[in-house]
């Protein structure tokens, strides 16, 4: 091992200052609290953060992948350190920053400049490629900017800003080779975003840059042939093709001059096919039909598509055959039909829009009403998914935020999302990861970890996460998002852009990440690459998207706007450039995040959190001060002019002067032929048999056994296994409107159908009315036959709305095409076929695609994806009709209520049409109690679902024959393999009453069983054999197969069983129930609510307060400079002195980073000013605070929420740290109260003897301490409340412990009870029912809320805190 591969094996130092490794806490101490006074010269110093034992989740994490992924055997033992690179702080900062910001004494040592390592040990440290966002680097400097500011009345500090860089190392003990050190390597280090480093500390992290030179004229470019063009577009590496470069080149020849470098670039991505759909573009001259069993039926779709073309084009010629026309026809030709009444149309193409009637359950007064208001109900699905294959976090997480950022240009507030991936087996051993791809359980894991991360960060409850597995998504990995959004339509104004107005660049600075996304994605994929890939990939900010998201939801603001875009693939060309015929832009004017970028680079970079900002030129300065208010970045960059052209200067000098014409005409004409090949006969579809792996099952014999042995095959196969490890990482429940909490029933084990939440209505408002988001697609069937694979995959999507409640026939449809790169006449038939059968779908159910977003690009050499068409279904309804999927009660009736399909195995519309609008009818007169989609593991799979979430059986009396079959399975029996045929379409019902055959479509209604109180399925029917299978053995099969993948729970050790004192309530609690009768509140205390960067929940909290009847002041703490920073603080200390109550909400301060929660927050909160008025508030005015999540969190660090005062933090005191099971946890937890001494707890709801069900959803909610500190907290009822078990016993286990804490402690309180922390969401459950409760919210897993005897979920402590103020 040289230094050659940047690989550095330290040796042991001799010099003990340098080489500071500690083992013992006390030294650790001594040596953070005094670090030697050289560390400080010139203004830089470095350090190391390590995890002492038990924290240290991550060096845990490497050693397992180390041993058992990689099968490095020869690996004893892993530490895994933060490595720190400083600037620009001073000595005294510095000390300050060791143990406020890099660490914590609790869990963390220290050491400065070097770490002593064994001899023999390996080290391997890497970080960021130069330029890649650094979102902890950006938070440590956020922090210690705020530290500096509020130190520099007590100390000297430095002017210039702080710099931080960052790298991660471990180091290795035992005995490796040269291979094995390499495969390590290869598995930290994912060259596309990092490289490895060594241990030369920088002089400085000033960024040096040279100065760009000027962009280069392509001299004799209009002059070249064919051959000479062909050589520079693979010089290049552009995207566009040789016909759309001599294209190009023609029109240089008319403008009579040479191109510029920068034309061509801005030309490449423009005529993407990720910016321009040139693959859906290309005309089709003729659509050839295989002769085979199908080809009547693709005859007749294909004559179907050809005479709507008839009547919607008659008489024109401008509308050639192309893949886009049979995405969008269904659409045109519905609407004229008058089936779209409620679309909204305009120029400004933000996302799919809708009109919708919001009800308004209590006005802007908080009274109770009647009244209706017009919405727009907006959606968007989009993909990331070359970026996630080859940078899977980066990938991931633009993903999401690119999905959120189109219906947030179009001013709505976006709530809700739902994720659906595609990949191959994730569970295969390392050894099988091809070569040039990474291993697919790294781009699984690293995936999640981005798309959860960023959407938790920007607070969006995502609803559903499903992840489709297929051996094609080895070729690509398909990243799928979509959201939906929402705002009244008085606060959105669409206008076309007039020559003076002006362009405001909204958000982040640019960079070089990004730059050439959208090419890249349409490029083939190949092993080369990958490694070539690194500027492709854009690096997520969420913290800078939520505040646009604050900024768009200000009324003022949003009408200020005329026309606006969000900055996704192709940067300021695009983003800008598609706003007006006529524009001018100026590249000096774009906010850079460094020097050294060329007006190329400036163009087309995809720097991610920014937007593109219309306004009248009169409106700008206002906008540019609102934006300012919400801690944005907002510079006039461009003007529109009525000249027809895009024009974009640099530096003095025009280096684009294209003509819109040709700009739009989106390169050369391209035509094609596609040929509709003929899918395998009908018995060997997937559609008419069970999942391969229980196919073998039960070919081995018929007999109890057999069946049994399926059932449990069935239920942990990949297509139907629990991916519960994996959904827990998203954020299901803040905004609190979650009506469907993802997994629902007592034991959170149904996967519900899709996603309901109610529209985001500002509090003070509420209302009844809900959105519903389901998809549908089985790559199974979609590899067999795109054209089935279409119709199912809408036929799914509906079916999955009619058992969450809602009407199939008033939804709205989105698609996503993925397919491999269209190169034959074959491959082009793959998404004719599918969008043909799309077709035939939408005019059936009568329910349009709106909108959707085409991959073309899914091949990696000779292999492609399943042929992939998405269907999102979209509508709205009232939240008392809403359904969940799991069984409510014993003694139900259990039914099939199935689509019939013909003998080339199309579904009947027609029947499933009656069959809905019977569903929806009965559902709302309160006749059904569940409903669930039968998809790809059949009725088996079904029913286990509905069955496992409350824990109740099913005996199975009959089983159906069917429907897929019957057409060509002559035998007339039904058999075993009935149960597990997937029937796209079908629906079981859980029911009290007695279903009439007659009031639905012939044949398709058929009792298969009961309901039972024995926590068991079993089968007693005729002509299959008889069974039983136990709930808790099915629930292991379930989650058993993708547990070392997704994790359900830690597997740490068990902590040991509880003390007494940790057993028992405080005597103020026996007190408090004894008579628990409490005033209404009388007094509208002030309730201060910060918003720091990365909070996100301050209206979840807001309305919470609103609803107990207090006044809510939300304040923005700003620091972009350093005057606004200020500015901002005196602001906070200005509104504690009129607070009653300041809420600390949850969120991610500043991303909870540098890699700990809560830190930006608790160095606000320690601020002179600030401090000060906090002790004023709880000594002297009789105050309250609450900290809610993150709120809690900054409580623990700043020790109030122990002590009542702030206190600098020792080693022995008590904190927060990450759950033991590294990972996020969203879930709905039990929770019990144990004391009522804090007026927090003065509320009959609060006191409610009743288990509480609270959401959670955090990263870093274990609290630790020993247990002296613990009685002492007990014994002073401090402790508010515990994490408990069903029967309400506190836990000491995952997952009714979730995060691991010690003594099970959920909430503390100071000793007086003034100050409250916990990390339950008890804001994301209140609602307006008896004592502030829901029942609306998560209704799936707390019922009735008033009716159910055991457990409540509401905790109504915001109207305690307010009843404290008479």
């Amino acid at each position: 091992m040289t230094s050659n591969n940047f690989l550095l094996l330290y040796k042991k130092s001799s010099d003990t200052r340098r080489g500071l490794y500690v083992s013992k806490k006390k030294e650790a101490k001594r040596i953070v609290e005094r670090p030697p006074a050289y560390l400080y010269n010139e203004g830089m110093f470095r350090l190391y953060v390590e995890r002492k034992p038990g924290f240290e989740n991550e060096a845990k994490g490497y050693f397992a992948s180390f041993k058992n992924f990689l099968g490095i055997s020869g690996v004893t033992g892993v530490r895994y350190l933060n490595r720190y690179d400083v600037e620009n702080v001073g000595e005294a900062v510095g000390k300050a920053a060791a143990t406020r910001i890099f660490s914590e004494p609790q869990s963390d040592f220290v050491y400065f400049e070097n770490v002593e390592v064994p001899e023999n040990d390996t080290v391997i440290v890497w970080e960021y490629l130069p330029g890649q966002y650094d979102q902890r680097a950006d938070s440590a400097e956020q922090c210690l900017s705020l530290l500096r500011a509020g130190m520099a009345k007590e100390v000297k500090v430095l002017k210039e800003a702080p710099r931080v860089r960052c790298a991660r190392m471990v180091i290795i003990s035992g005995k490796l080779s040269a291979d094995d050190v390499a495969k390590i390597q290869n598995f930290l280090v994912n060259p596309v975003d990092s490289r490895l480093t060594d241990g030369k500390k920088p002089d400085t992290l000033e960024m040096k840059s040279e100065v760009p030179g000027d962009i280069p004229v392509v001299e004799g470019f209009i002059g070249w042939s064919d051959a000479e063009l062909e050589s520079y577009r693979q010089k290049m590496g552009l995207a566009m093709d040789l016909a759309d470069i001599k294209f190009l080149q023609d029109y240089f020849v008319g403008e009579k001059r040479d191109p510029t470098e920068t034309e061509i670039r801005v030309l490449d991505t423009y005529w993407s096919d990720h910016c321009r759909h040139t693959t859906f573009l290309t005309e089709l001259k003729d659509i050839k039909i295989e002769e085979g069993p199908y080809a009547s039926l693709f005859k007749k779709s294909l004559q179907n598509y050809t005479d709507m073309r008839a009547e919607m084009y008659a008489g024109r010629t401008d509308k050639p055959v192309c893949l886009m026309d049979m995405a969008v026809i269904g659409i045109k030709y519905l609407k004229k039909h008058g089936k779209l009444d409620d679309l909204e149309v305009s120029e400004e193409n933000n996302a799919c829009s809708i009109y919708i009637d919001v009800h308004y359950t209590h006005d802007k007064n908080g009274k109770p009403c009647d009244q209706k208001e017009t919405w727009l109900l907006m959606f968007k699905n989009e993909t990331h998914n070359h970026p996630t294959e080859i940078e899977p976090f980066g990938g991931a997480a633009t993903c999401i935020g690119g999905a959120i950022r189109d219906p947030l240009s179009g001013r709505s507030w976006v709530y809700q999302s739902m994720r659906v991936t595609g990949a191959a087996d994730p569970t295969v051993p390392l050894s099988r990861t091809r070569k040039g791809k990474l291993p697919q359980v790294k781009i699984c894991r690293e995936a999640a970890q981005g798309f959860s991360s960023y959407g938790n960060q920007i607070g969006l409850t995502t609803g559903q996460v499903t992840e489709l597995y297929h051996p094609g998504y080895m070729a690509k990995r398909m990243e799928l998002g979509a959201v939906i959004a929402a705002a009244p339509l008085n606060t959105v104004m669409r206008e076309r852009p007039e020559p003076g107005d002006v362009i405001i660049l909204l958000g982040g600075g640019t960079g070089r990440d990004g730059i050439g996304g959208a090419t890249g994605s349409s490029k083939v994929h190949t092993e080369k690459s990958v490694t070539t890939a690194a500027a492709e990939v854009q690096k997520g900010n969420a913290v800078e998207e939520r505040k646009i998201q604050r900024l768009f939801r200000n009324k003022e603001v949003s009408l200020m706007i005329r026309r606006c875009n969000d900055f996704g693939a192709g940067g300021v060309s695009v983003a800008i450039g598609e706003l007006a015929p006529g524009l001018e832009i100026d590249l000096d004017k774009v906010p850079k995040k460094y020097e050294g970028l060329n007006g190329t680079e400036l163009a087309i970079s995809e720097s991610q959190e920014r937007m593109a900002c219309v306004v009248r030129a009169k409106d700008a300065e206002r906008f540019i001060k609102e934006a300012e208010k919400e801690n944005l970045q907002a510079v006039k960059v461009a003007d529109v002019t009525d000249t027809n052209r895009l024009v974009i200067n640099w530096r003095g000098k025009t280096i684009v002067n294209l003509g819109r014409e040709f700009l739009d005409a989106a390169g050369a004409h391209h035509e094609a032929v596609a040929l509709i090949e003929s899918p395998a006969a009908p018995e060997k579809s997937p559609l008419a048999n069970p999942l391969e792996s229980v196919g073998k099952v039960l070919a081995g014999g018929k007999s109890g056994e057999t069946l049994r042995k399926a059932w449990l095959e069935n239920i942990s196969d990949l297509a139907c296994c629990s991916q519960r490890g994996l959904g827990e990482r998203f954020d299901g429940s803040i905004g609190a409107s979650s009506v469907l909490f993802p997994y629902g029933g007592k034991y959170q084990c149904t996967p519900e159908a899709g996603m309901v939440a109610k529209i985001p209505v500002v509090s003070p408002y509420e209302t009844s009315t809900v959105s519903l988001m389901a998809n549908g697609y089985d790559p199974r069937v979609g590899e067999w036959s795109p054209w089935h694979g279409a119709q199912t995959a809408v036929l799914s999507s509906l079916a999955k709305i009619v058992c969450m409640g809602g009407k199939a026939d008033t939804c709205r449809l989105s698609f996503q095409e993925f397919f491999g790169r269209a190169v034959s006449e074959k491959t082009w038939g793959y998404p004719a076929a599918a969008l043909l059968g799309s077709i035939d779908a939408q005019n059936a159910v009568g329910c349009a695609s709106i909108g959707g977003k085409d991959s073309m690009s899914g091949t990696f050499e000779e292999i492609n994806v399943p042929h992939t068409l998405v269907s999102f279904a979209v509508t709205h309804d009232e939240v008392k009709n809403v359904t969940s999927g799991s069984f409510k009660k014993a003694g139900s009736n259990v039914y099939l209520v199935s689509v019939p399909y013909s003998a080339e195995l199309a579904p009947d519309f027609d029947s499933f049409n009656k069959n809905a609008d019977k569903l929806y009818e009965l559902n709302s007169s309160g006749k059904i109690s569940a409903m669930y989609p039968v998809c790809a593991g059949g009725i088996a799979e079904a029913l286990t679902k509905m069955a496992m979430g409350n824990r109740i059986g099913v005996k199975v009396e009959n089983v159906p024959y069917s429907q897929t079959v019957k057409a060509f399975r002559k035998d007339g029996k039904y058999s075993e393999k009935d149960l597990f045929t997937p029937l796209y379409g079908a629906i079981v019902v859980e029911t009290e009453e007695t279903l009439s055959a007659s009031d639905f479509a012939d044949g398709t209604l058929e009792k298969i069983g009961v309901t039972t109180a024995e926590k068991e399925i079993t089968v007693e029917a005729d002509n299959v054999p008889g069974m039983t299978v136990a709930l808790q053995e099915l629930e292991k099969a379930w989650e058993s197969r993708l547990s070392e993948v997704f994790p359900p729970v830690s597997g740490a050790e068990v902590q040991k069983p509880l003390p007494d004192f940790a057993k028992g309530i405080h005597k103020s609690l026996s007190d408090a129930r004894k008579n628990p009768v409490f005033a209404n509140p009388s007094s509208k205390p002030r309730v201060l609510l910060p918003v720091f960067p990365g909070t996100n929940c301050e209206f979840d909290m807001a309305r919470a307060f609103n609803l107990a009847g207090a006044d809510t002041k939300i304040i923005v703490i700003a620091n972009r400079t350093p005057s606004m920073l200020e500015e901002s603080l005196a602001l906070f200390e200005k509104e504690l002195k009129e607070a009653q109550i300041l809420a600390l909400s949850g969120g991610f301060s500043a991303g909870d980073e540098p890699d700990g929660s809560a830190k930006f927050i608790a160095n606000c909160l320690r601020e002179g000013r600030v401090s000060a008025q906090i002790m004023e508030l709880l000594k002297k005015r009789d105050g309250l605070v609450l900290g809610i999540c993150n709120g809690f969190q900054a409580l623990v660090k700043t020790g109030l929420a122990m002590y009542g005062e702030f206190r600098d933090m020792t080693g022995d005191m008590p904190t927060l740290t990450y759950n033991r099971i590294g990972r996020h946890i969203s879930r709905v937890v039990r929770t019990r109260m144990v004391s009522a001494m804090s007026p927090w707890a003065q509320d009959a709801s609060v006191i409610d003897g009743r288990i509480h069900l609270v959401p959670i959803s955090h990263g870093e909610g274990r609290f630790v301490c020993d247990e002296a500190t613990a009685k002492a907290l007990f014994e002073n009822g401090q402790v508010y409340t515990q994490y408990v078990d069903e029967f309400g016993v506190p836990a000491i286990t995952e997952p009714d412990n979730p995060n691991g804490s010690a003594f099970a402690i959920e909430g503390i309180t100071s000793p007086d009870g003034r100050v409250l922390g916990k990390m339950g969401h008890s804001e994301r459950t209140i609602g307006t029912d008896m004592n502030g409760a829901s029942r609306d919210l998560i209704k799936n897993i707390a019922l009735d809320v008033l009716t159910n005897e055991n457990e409540s979920s509401c905790q109504n402590l915001f109207r305690a805190g307010v009843r404290y103020f008479k």
